[in-house]
């Protein structure tokens, strides 16, 4: 890009002597502008771009909004439009005179001046070029002798650079990049009542070593028109997870946002087309990475296992991750200016229904969720989430997600929401809260279960592009269970019976980090996770975990 198109014009109408000018018209004829179109996002539907057909000819300067008479290019302008009628606008009636020139709107500016002024050599009319005109073109060309020789060596310099480039680019239609997450965490020491939970504490919790996760993750994006494009996602994870006062039959892990249930394998994460059908209707359907996370829009504007908080249960509402879907097909339709819709069909086993765990009859979760924003500072979801579960689990990897003792297929449906209040651009305030009600099909009873939290996060603090963050919440926890006898999880961790009831106890979450940018591509976050009553059990030990996350992008 080179200077402004001021600048531009008014050294054209120089150098002829106020002869010629570009015609933005003559340049949308050649070279249609077009504004940068970056590739469709399931997530962040594109809106409408203004009509790109050049307006018609102006023949005054007052019909561009955007000149001024106190502008310091107008009486260049002014001259151009009266006196040669070659000067034209974009479709809503400005100029846009600070923005920068494109090489090719130099090149159609120039051959327009030197067509004009043959135009005008050819007619024999009273004010035509003359020689006086001429004299004035030959001096000044040979005044800015100089930096023309500059321009044209820039010009060389950047066509060079530019064909390097594109002989090192990895691929004209597919853009790579990475991701590598290693973190280190360590957990004090700790004694629980878990088997039984009698109230007395008798087993050292075996997670309390020092030990290093890491995730690596490529991602493919080829793009197939400016509104479609392919998403493949190779993820590698290793490293050992500690259990939190775990067992078979109750899972209540401190799980983190970097951590991967496959681990020392490469596996394929994401593999799902995306195409934007319309301006506010966007489709996503795939084999891999067809899940909540990834089809609905989550209102924490800071939520990533790469640079947001530290745990799992941090990212967003954990009804938000039933079923942890896999193949499917997801829409996002943007159906006013501040309101959109999203709603999925997944399944977590698409690939084998000769086992009836395939794309229909396995562990399948269907989603709905109401995004609306009624100012720039205010996000509300509201979601609704149906999942069947063949062996009683959620897979949502947080709080209790397997609900019934003897892994019995469960029917669950869910409601939640999620509000987030940009109070300033350094402080946001947000909280969530989420209601289960499952049941076994055939049978009575039913298990209901409440989660929520509370968080606040401050950008740019201490320093722009930093991130601070503060979470309290209660993972899932079932606060009811009538299922058949021997089917209730809360009593079979009590008395191995299974009979009807509720957790003993309320697990609470607090968790504080600090992200540190040291650069556009790296970050280090520190963070502590504090946890009361793991395991919704009253006489655990509380937890404490100190984690420092390393992120390198490219």
């Amino acid at each position: 890009m080179y200077s402004s198109k001021y600048v531009f014009w008014v050294a054209v109408c120089l150098i002829v002597a106020q002869v010629s000018g570009v015609t933005q018209k003559a340049i949308a004829q050649e070279y249609p502008i077009s504004e940068a179109n970056e590739s469709p996002d399931l997530n962040l539907l594109a809106s409408s771009t203004e009509s790109q057909e050049p307006m018609s000819q102006v023949t005054s300067v007052s019909q561009l909004q955007d000149v001024e008479s106190t502008d310091w290019a107008f009486q260049a302008l002014q001259s151009l439009v009266e006196r040669y009628g070659c000067i034209a606008g974009y479709p809503n009636g400005t100029y846009r005179g600070n923005r920068a020139i494109s090489r090719y709107e130099f090149a159609a500016g120039v051959n327009t001046c030197l067509t004009r002024i043959n135009e005008l050599i050819t007619t024999t009319t009273s004010d035509l070029v003359t020689k006086e005109d001429l004299a004035t073109l030959q001096k000044l060309r040979e005044e800015f002798a100089g930096e023309l020789a500059t321009v044209r060596g820039r010009i060389d310099s950047l066509e060079s650079r530019t064909a390097d480039i594109a002989a090192k680019q990895f691929s004209p239609t597919t853009k790579l990049r990475g991701l590598l997450i290693a973190g280190v965490q360590g957990r004090t020491s700790n004694r629980g009542d878990v088997n039984p939970r009698d109230g007395q504490k008798d087993t050292d919790d075996a997670g309390t070593n020092v030990n290093l996760l890491s995730l690596t993750q490529l991602s493919l994006t080829s793009q197939f028109t400016p509104r479609s494009y392919l998403v493949t996602n190779l993820l590698y994870t290793a490293g050992n997870t500690a259990p939190r006062f775990g067992n078979n039959v109750s899972r209540n892990d401190v799980f983190l946002g970097y951590e991967y249930p496959i681990k020392d394998q490469l596996i394929i994460s994401d593999l799902n087309y995306r195409w934007l059908i319309t301006d506010n209707l966007a489709l996503m359907i795939g084999t891999e990475g067809v899940n909540m996370t990834n089809a609905f829009r989550g209102p924490n504007r800071v939520e990533s296992a790469a640079t947001g908080p530290l745990s799992y249960f941090a990212q967003r509402n954990p009804i938000l991750n039933i079923g942890f879907g896999r193949g499917g097909v997801a829409f996002d339709w943007q159906f006013a200016k501040r309101a959109s819709l999203q709603a999925i069909y997944t399944s977590n086993t698409p690939d084998n229904p000769s086992k009836k765990t395939g794309l229909f009859n396995g562990k399948t979760t269907t989603g709905l969720q109401l995004l609306l924003t009624p100012n720039d500072n205010l996000d509300v979801s509201l979601y609704y989430v149906n999942n069947y579960a063949p062996d009683g689990c959620w897979l949502s990897a947080v709080g209790d997600d397997c609900l019934t003792a003897n892994s019995e297929p469960l029917q669950t449906n869910a409601v939640g929401a999620t509000v987030n209040w940009q109070i300033s651009p350094r402080v946001a305030l947000g909280a969530w809260g989420g209601y289960t009600n499952s049941y076994i099909p055939g049978s009575s009873g039913n298990v209901e279960t409440t989660n929520y939290m509370v968080f606040m996060n401050f950008p740019d603090l201490f320093a722009k592009g930093n991130l601070g963050g503060i979470y309290i919440g209660q993972p899932p926890k079932i606060i009811s269970s009538d299922l058949p006898e021997g089917s209730n999880v809360p009593d079979k961790n009590n008395s191995g019976r299974g009979l009807a009831g509720g957790q003993p106890g309320t697990t609470t979450q607090i968790e504080a980090f600090y992200r540190f940018q040291l650069t556009d591509n790296i970050s280090l976050t520190p963070g502590i996770i504090h946890i009361i009553e793991p395991g919704h059990t009253p006489d655990n030990d509380p937890v404490t975990i100190g984690i420092l996350r390393s992120t390198f992008s490219f």
